[in-house]
């Protein structure tokens, strides 16, 4: 079944059970975070949620039903990607990377299969009546507070777009840009961007306030499931994500211009916010938000956004998410993303074998990675590799293991590293860029990071002891037991 919107993601959803609907009437503000953040906590990630009757804050019925949790588990996410294993797409990654021409005709038409494949990524720009457009509120007609936008948590600074694809382009080469940045409500016509400095977004902001221009921008609030997974990824600069939610769901991302700014957004989006950004306007505040950390984030100044068109889809369902107290429906979109981009970490540092962001962590706090170790030394050269790489140069805690641990069993992961680390040989501390949400920092965005190497130590690094083997179980007896298992009562 082809995903392209989210209807069809929902009724995909019904079809495995992984649906509840919520029938009584519930309330934006906050009641429908704390019914949420209860089913995000069940184990494996709790049911998605549709609540059919949600309440505004006027206390009067949205005519929009809100889906949350969409993402939040294993299963969801694989099906929002087209997959049964994540590890499906990290896969085709590594084929394609492995363009090398072979020799002979016949090689070289084996070689046409996945040049093909390359070709159908772009999105395709369509024109016509498409179903992000067949309600289109301009003017005096514009009404923000008809849209269900949850309200989080009691000190959150107002009502918070959350699962967002914010678009924007380069104004100097055109390249799009799509991002997942919460947005606040700040009253029906205007709303205000949370872009942190190291995002794209905020750089394509800068660009055009340097040129004393107004910026067009599209919020666009629920899309095929591939192209909303594909606004949280960490792409290098200048991949275009709908390219990429193209080669996730192996069929191009069909686009459309949005009503009153030069931007394109998903032909079958359920909602979009158009708008713009004036320069010489000054900063608005923004926040507080209770953010994936646990902790609320500080109110900070951000710009804002004059609204000048909402589309939506005429039974448009507005897509949530909340984020707070790990574990939450994030950590199934930071999950994928981890075992996606496998193959690009490998590229550059092909020692790695696998690695692991536990939702304990908050994506950046802590970073578990094993290697096969050749060399003295090798665990720090990866530690550099890492904080060097892209947004994993936020990565607060690296534990670097060898290749035969599960890094994504934190339990065996921990029970390893504090095993293996004498402390003040294997840890080194760093400086360096620092997540905008981390308070603990010594200065707003840069503070210190720490690597522990649990790696087994070679005579070259000091240790000269016999280095213990692993407790383990001989294969016979195992095999003996395991045939044994049913009758002696313990299997269930």
């Amino acid at each position: 079944m082809s995903l392209d919107s989210v209807a069809d993601f929902i009724q995909a959803i019904d079809g495995i059970g992984e649906l509840v609907r919520v029938a009584e009437p519930v309330s934006v503000h906050l009641e429908m975070c704390e019914i949420a953040d209860r089913t995000m906590k069940l184990p494996g990630g709790g049911p998605a949620l549709l609540f059919e009757r949600p309440l505004l804050r006027d206390g009067t019925t949205s005519a929009y039903p809100v889906a949350i949790n969409l993402f939040g588990s294993m299963k969801r996410m694989a099906l929002a990607l087209g997959v049964e294993q994540l590890d499906e797409h990290g896969a085709r990654i590594t084929q394609l990377m492995d363009l090398k021409v072979p020799e002979g005709l016949v090689g070289k038409l084996s070689l046409l299969p996945r040049l093909f494949e390359v070709s159908k990524f772009p999105p395709r720009l369509k024109h016509g009546a498409p179903p992000c457009q067949e309600v289109v509120w301009q003017g005096d007609e514009i009404d923000l507070d008809r849209i269900p936008v949850l309200t989080t948590w009691p000190e959150d600074g107002g009502p918070f777009f959350t699962m967002t694809a914010v678009v924007s382009k380069d104004p100097a080469r055109g390249i799009r840009n799509v991002g997942m940045y919460r947005v606040q409500q700040l009253d029906k016509r205007s709303v205000a961007m949370h872009w942190q400095r190291h995002k794209t977004g905020a750089a394509h902001w800068r660009e055009m306030a340097a040129r004393g221009e107004k910026m067009p921008v599209c919020i666009v609030v629920g899309a095929d499931p591939a192209s909303m997974y594909s606004a949280s990824a960490p792409l290098p600069p200048g991949v275009d994500e709908f390219i990429f939610a193209g080669f996730l769901r192996r069929n191009p991302v069909k686009l459309v211009k949005a009503v009153t700014c030069d931007i394109e957004v998903p032909w079958d989006a359920e909602l979009v916010i158009e708008g713009y950004i004036d320069p010489a306007e000054e900063l608005v505040v923004e926040g507080p938000f209770g953010d994936h950390t646990g902790y609320y984030s500080e109110a900070d100044l951000y710009p804002k956004v004059h609204v000048t068109a909402v589309t939506m889809r005429r039974d448009m369902t507005y897509v949530a998410t909340i984020v707070g107290r790990p574990p939450m429906e994030d950590f199934y979109l930071g999950h994928a993303t981890e075992r996606i981009f496998l193959p690009l970490l490998k590229l550059t540092t092909p020692e790695i074998v696998d690695y692991h962001m536990p939702a304990e962590g908050g994506f950046h706090n802590l970073v578990f990675v094993s290697i096969r170790k050749s060399y003295p030394g090798q665990a720090y050269k990866v530690m550099n590799a890492l904080w060097g790489a892209g947004l994993m140069s936020l990565a607060k805690v690296l534990v670097v293991v060898d290749d035969w641990v599960n890094v994504r069993n934190t339990q065996e992961a921990w029970w390893v590293a504090l095993n293996n680390i004498d402390p003040e040989r294997d840890v080194r501390f760093t400086l360096g860029p620092m997540d905008v949400l981390d308070h603990s920092s010594r200065a707003f965005t840069f503070g210190s990071k720490m690597g522990l190497d649990a790696t087994k130590k070679m005579p070259e690094e000091g240790f000269t002891r016999a280095w213990p083997t692993v407790i383990e179980m001989d294969a016979a007896t195992k095999a003996k037991m395991d045939a044994a298992w049913a009758r002696l009562g313990l299997a269930k």
